[in-house]
């Protein structure tokens, strides 16, 4: 970890001063100092390791042993950007004690902040605020209530729009930092964005809110069939890493690999 303090502090400062914000999630070493070197403003360890590195369907499978270890390979390539981490299902759902016993954990290897899903359990989340941890808040589309609700955009009906409305509210009262919209329609998110005094970022939310936030395995072509409309592929590393694959695997059945440029004399 780096010697300069990554404060939630910047989030404020960027959007004062009109500045979008851009962060991903990463989830390992390689990733992380790439993104940091490259000026990504800040960086996400989510819980989406389970469908994107660990071959789960959701994230619901995640444990905190899971997140820490992830979590600590990030922040060794991490020197300027903020890392924030997912809380994962049912680490904070429990008693306000344990609540702020696991994200404390994530602070004590070097993360600026967690976030959490949802509403739920407001009285723990705000232990965790009030124990001195920051937090952001994860609205819209929760994938850690897949089994409830499915995973679809958010703000078609009347019922939907002012219940987002009302959690955003709700999270910013207890003060978290910063507010994540997940799948929500441009008209809800801009509606949230007009009456929110925190940064709201946006993952298929749509354009005008204060920053946005990408799936890293989507930005670089490593999601296979998994292929959401809000994403954008910038480079298709699955057809790379294939190639670059078979090619070495001939190279060795053909006698090819290793040659005398890679072998010790």
């Amino acid at each position: 970890m780096g010697d300069k303090l990554k404060s939630v502090k910047i989030f404020r400062k960027k959007k004062e001063n009109k500045e979008f914000v851009a962060g991903i999630t990463a989830y390992n070493y390689p990733i992380a100092r790439i993104a940091d070197e490259c000026g990504i403003d800040w960086i996400l360890v989510g819980d989406s390791v389970g469908t994107c590195e660990m071959g789960y369907q959701t994230t619901i499978p995640v444990t905190m042993e899971d997140m820490l270890t992830f979590t600590k390979a990030v922040i060794k390539g991490v020197k300027n950007a903020p890392v924030i981490v997912d809380m994962p299902f049912l680490s904070f759902h429990t008693t306000s004690e344990e609540a702020v016993s696991n994200a404390g954990k994530f602070l004590q290897l070097g993360a600026s902040g967690i976030k959490v899903e949802g509403v739920k359990k407001t009285d723990n989340i705000k232990a965790i605020i009030d124990s001195g941890i920051p937090v952001m808040g994860h609205i819209g589309l929760n994938p850690q209530y897949y089994f409830q609700t499915g995973y679809k955009v958010i703000g078609k009906n009347k019922e939907e729009v002012k219940k987002t409305i009302d959690a955003a509210k709700i999270l910013e009262k207890i003060g978290v930092f910063a507010i994540i919209l997940e799948s929500v329609t441009t008209e809800l998110s801009l509606k949230i964005l007009k009456q929110s005094s925190i940064p709201i970022y946006g993952i298929g939310a749509g354009k005008n809110l204060d920053g946005q936030i990408l799936v890293v395995n989507d930005i670089l072509g490593l999601s296979f069939d998994f292929k959401p409309k809000f994403s954008k592929q910038y480079v298709n590393l699955e057809d790379t890493i294939r190639e670059a694959l078979i090619q070495y695997k001939k190279e060795v059945k053909e006698g090819k690999f290793p040659d005398k440029e890679h072998i010790y004399d």
